[in-house]
């Protein structure tokens, strides 16, 4: 397997997860990556919903620091395991995170948009009323207001992660069609030397492409980006490192030649 380091992880720590962190790192383990890089949802404001308050996606870092601090010297001579975070990004909750980012000494920062003006597109209510391309269009948008209010981070997590759950999913979805919001996103994260991630996760999902879909990818390297780490956004042992070898596949088509680790916040390369 070319990619031996997964950099989107979710444990028990997870609102949406029930998995141990043992038994997520001895997984990894077993199917042979060096790395480990655990990064647990902080989503601040996120909405009380029927099933859950919103509250669950607060994360408790003091205890996830905790347990992570001992597996890290119990699996030390097998595996390198990080200290990471996801945070939700939102414009009014802009100054709240940039205070809860600079409180830990994190190895790696995904900012990703759970929530486009307070709705989760995970909800088909987010869709109602409208045609998939324009409830596509509005999160988009509304990743390029992010990026331009809030910079403490090193990659964006899943850009088109929206269209996981349009009713249309990726079917009728492209680059090409939304070259004008995309271009900008990937203009303002090169301006501020920020990467993107290539996210696996969407596939069990049914979806055709990764995230982002190939097109992005490709645009992203013409502009000159070369930061890219791959995370397999597992919740549970079975999808840890899942499909990394079509990541890695696309990637070489894509024109990239390596990928990326965040330790202490600093890039590391490593050949593809």
């Amino acid at each position: 397997m070319p990619i031996t380091a997964d950099c989107h992880l979710h444990s028990s720590h997870s609102g949406d997860s029930h998995t141990p962190m043992e038994e997520m790192i001895l997984a990894g383990i077993e199917k042979g990556l060096s790395t480990m890089c655990f990064t647990e949802h902080n989503d601040f404001a996120y909405p009380d919903c029927e099933d859950f308050p919103g509250s669950k996606f607060l994360l408790n870092t003091d205890s996830y620091l905790y347990e992570l601090i001992g597996l890290k010297e119990k699996y030390a001579d097998k595996i390198r395991i990080l200290f990471g975070v996801e945070l939700g990004l939102q414009p009014q909750i802009m100054r709240q995170n940039a205070i809860y980012a600079k409180s830990y000494d994190f190895d790696f920062i995904i900012a990703s948009s759970h929530l486009c003006h307070g709705m989760d597109p995970y909800y088909p209510a987010f869709y109602e009323g409208r045609s998939d391309e324009e409830a596509y269009r509005e999160y988009f948008e509304s990743i390029l207001e992010n990026i331009g209010k809030f910079s403490n981070f090193d990659v964006y997590g899943h850009l088109d992660y929206v269209v996981r759950y349009g009713a249309s999913m990726d079917r009728d979805y492209s680059y090409e069609k939304y070259r004008d919001i995309f271009d900008k996103i990937l203009t303002l994260l090169l301006e501020k030397g920020k990467g993107i991630e290539v996210n696996t996760g969407g596939i069990k999902k049914g979806m055709r492409n990764l995230h982002p879909c190939m097109g992005i990818l490709k645009r992203y390297k013409e502009l000159g980006g070369e930061i890219v780490t791959i995370g397999s956004d597992a919740h549970d042992p079975a999808h840890v490192a899942d499909c990394f070898d079509r990541a890695s596949q696309v990637l070489s088509q894509c024109g990239f030649r390596y990928y990326t680790i965040f330790e202490k916040r600093l890039p590391e390369f490593k050949k593809l």
